[in-house]
């Protein structure tokens, strides 16, 4: 059976063709899910997470063609939480345990990079935090590696424009 027709079938209620959905896309999204979180644990855990919300919110799918778009989209919103939730825990453990110096810093960046939009802040995230390469982002948004770079730059510039007026150079 095709995709759309499972989709269909998924929104109607149908639990059977909702899992054959997953396990078609299961692989897909541990993935994006390893790139983003870089670790198997987390990976695991947003792929579980984003299988219990899709379930719950399959009948808010408004355009069927767009099923793996509409899950990986989920996907990203959970990892981009966890990598944020992960981040603040470090983030407080560290200056806890007494590097405050470096750990200020790191948390002022962290503040900056937040002011942005969700979207750049991904990119952001990815490229300098991950180590992604432009080609890797593209391909987990599913964007030409032209627009990585494009957005980038303006994320950058943006950033730049936030130190700017806090007086770092």
């Amino acid at each position: 059976m095709d995709e759309q027709a499972l989709v269909k079938r998924a929104i109607a209620g149908d639990e059977q063709a909702f899992l054959c959905l997953i396990q078609n896309h299961e692989q897909t999204l541990y993935r994006i899910a390893f790139a983003y979180v870089r670790n198997e644990h987390d990976a695991v855990e947003a792929v579980q997470e984003t299988t219990y919300r899709s379930l719950k919110k399959i009948h808010t799918l408004k355009e069927v063609a767009y099923f793996g778009t509409w899950l990986v989209r989920i996907l990203l919103n959970i990892c981009y939480d966890m990598r944020e939730k992960r981040l603040r825990v470090d983030l407080q453990e560290n200056v806890e345990m007494g590097d405050h110096t470096q750990d200020h810093q790191r948390f002022e960046m962290t503040d900056i990079i937040v002011k942005l939009p969700k979207a750049q802040q991904e990119l952001i995230f990815l490229k300098y935090f991950h180590d992604l390469q432009n080609k890797e982002i593209a391909a987990l948004h599913n964007i030409p590696e032209g627009t990585v770079k494009s957005r980038l730059h303006t994320a950058l510039s943006k950033l730049k424009h936030y130190f700017m007026e806090k007086g770092e150079h």
